[in-house]
């Protein structure tokens, strides 16, 4: 057995994981690198293996920063495949286009600008990966893995996804192995999630095991309880309301999105949440993510299928509006009070919500909350 790190090894993007076991070459996530100038140049630099001699790709969830760069794999020559949750499957393929029409269109204007100025674009103003080669990395996908249920990937070689908590669809990886007489047990983490959150189980505890490859993002800092968290949200949205002015809610579109709906529906249920409030969610992938959610029910824990028992849907915030064209999200910019505006992205470096702030961080009526990580 051999396992070498090709990514999140000094970091915490770019997860990529290479084990060699029994004859069979299998890489766990594929991630794409995050943050400065110089970690996204890593992006397109060699994997540090060849694609092409890959047998399967294990992937634990959807977030960029582990399923970005699987169709940059595909087109430099993986042929192997591609094996993941039902869940996982969906929002990896709407992370990965989206990640593929960011890309086109930063290649657009990286040429215009050429141009204008005189200069003929060169290579380096191609994007990393197109539309087309992320629906071509999709053939890749095969067997849909179920919790809990082993996959006998080849002699030696068992293969267990447990549930991680984390975003929908998420897993832990057991590998049981059996290399040549010898008995080993690896774990991949992924990325967990903690217990207590609303809509998903709590993280799966996994058996004891040889060795464990493990996330440690959160690993030097203690989290506050979750409860104060959204009574915080209640106080601020009530306050802002109060005065007449607009709630913006700067989100990202896999999880947090969803469990913010969750919590405004549960507010205006419970009265906790005091005036009557107009709910924009103006992010057209977190409205796709939100659609994905409500397609994967096998996720969820005991309260959300208690509600769904009950015919409630757990994302049905009274007065929501779903704005997937630009000409919706620049109407939302005419209301000057009693909006709650759920836009990303969620550290506020691109997309919808630039132009919210701009109509509001004037306004001192109005709020930007803040509801996951920023850097």
């Amino acid at each position: 057995m051999k396992l070498t790190f090709h990514g999140a090894d000094q970091g915490v993007t770019g997860s990529c994981h290479l084990l060699q076991v029994a004859g069979k070459r299998i890489l766990v996530d594929c991630g794409m690198y995050q943050g400065s100038h110089e970690l996204t140049e890593e992006n397109g630099r060699d994997f540090g293996f060849d694609p092409g001699s890959i047998d399967y790709l294990f992937l634990t969830h959807a977030h960029l920063d582990h399923c970005g760069r699987i169709p940059l794999l595909v087109k430099r020559g993986f042929r192997g495949e591609i094996i993941t949750t039902s869940a996982t499957r969906d929002l990896a393929r709407l992370v990965m286009l989206d990640a593929a029409g960011l890309q086109e269109e930063e290649a657009e204007y990286q040429k215009r600008r050429a141009r204008r100025r005189g200069r003929k674009p060169d290579e380096s103003m191609e994007p990393l990966y197109t539309t087309v080669d992320v629906l071509d990395s999709l053939d890749c996908f095969g067997r849909r893995a179920s919790y809990d249920d082993p996959i006998e990937l080849a002699s030696g070689i068992r293969v267990t996804f447990i549930d991680a908590g984390h975003i929908l669809g998420s897993a832990a990886l057991l590998f049981e192995l059996n290399d040549q007489g010898k008995r080993h047990r690896l774990l991949f983490s992924g990325d967990l999630g903690f217990a207590g959150r609303p809509i998903l189980r709590d993280p799966e505890h996994p058996p004891r095991v040889d060795t464990v490859v493990m996330e440690t993002t959160y690993g030097d800092r203690l989290h506050k309880k979750l409860k104060p968290s959204v009574e915080e949200l209640y106080e601020a949205i009530n306050k802002t309301l109060g005065r007449g002015g607009n709630v913006i809610i700067p989100t990202f579109a896999l999880e947090r999105a969803q469990e913010v709906l969750y919590y405004l529906r549960e507010g205006v249920e419970s009265r906790r949440l005091e005036h009557f409030m107009t709910v924009f969610l103006d992010s057209p992938m977190a409205i796709s993510a939100t659609e994905i959610f409500a397609r994967h029910p096998e996720c969820y824990d005991a309260n959300m299928k208690e509600l769904l028992s009950r015919g409630k849907d757990p994302f049905a915030v009274p007065g929501l509006h779903f704005t997937r064209q630009t000409a919706d999200s620049m109407a939302i910019n005419n209301i000057e009070g009693g909006a709650v505006i759920m836009a990303g992205s969620g550290m506020c470096t691109g997309g919808r919500v630039r132009h919210h702030l701009k109509h509001n961080l004037w306004r001192d009526k109005s709020s930007v909350i803040f509801v996951g990580y920023a850097a």
